[in-house]
């Protein structure tokens, strides 16, 4: 049997957010500001910062992290598959705990991704294929 597709659902696909949560669970880190990443660890949030190997073995951890964050490289870190901490799954549908106070990254994010349903319709089993790259954000081979 053929996949059924709800053809009013496929004609707003790309033009309203369906709350599937496709952009909250495939990141597992996004850009956020200082005062953003205090926010979200005090909301027990998890924020990390990008450091080079070659950093650390130059200038040692400590030093590393600190300008690291100087530099304004903070992420919001996903640890898990489950995708960011702040994602609530509700009534079938996902919701942003903070979404009214949410990063400037997020507040940013338009979804021109699609849910688990129509996936089928462009080759792919997830929806980070859509942005040319595979579940590990590495790009697709093709």
């Amino acid at each position: 049997m053929k996949n059924q597709v709800d053809e009013h659902a496929l004609k707003t696909i790309f033009h309203a957010c369906r709350q599937c949560g496709t952009c909250c669970k495939g990141y597992r880190k996004i850009v956020v500001r200082p005062e953003e990443a205090k926010f979200i660890e005090k909301m027990g949030g998890h924020v990390g910062v990008n450091v080079s190997m070659k950093d650390i073995r130059e200038n040692g951890l400590d030093a590393a992290v600190d300008r690291a964050k100087s530099g304004d490289k903070l992420y919001m870190i996903h640890p898990d598959d489950k995708g960011c901490v702040f994602l609530e799954h509700r009534d079938g549908k996902y919701r942003c705990k903070i979404y009214h106070y949410r990063p400037q990254t997020c507040r940013g994010f338009r979804c021109n991704l699609v849910d688990a349903s129509f996936l089928h319709l462009f080759g792919g089993e997830g929806a980070m294929h859509l942005l040319g790259k595979d579940s590990y954000g590495l790009p697709l081979k093709g």
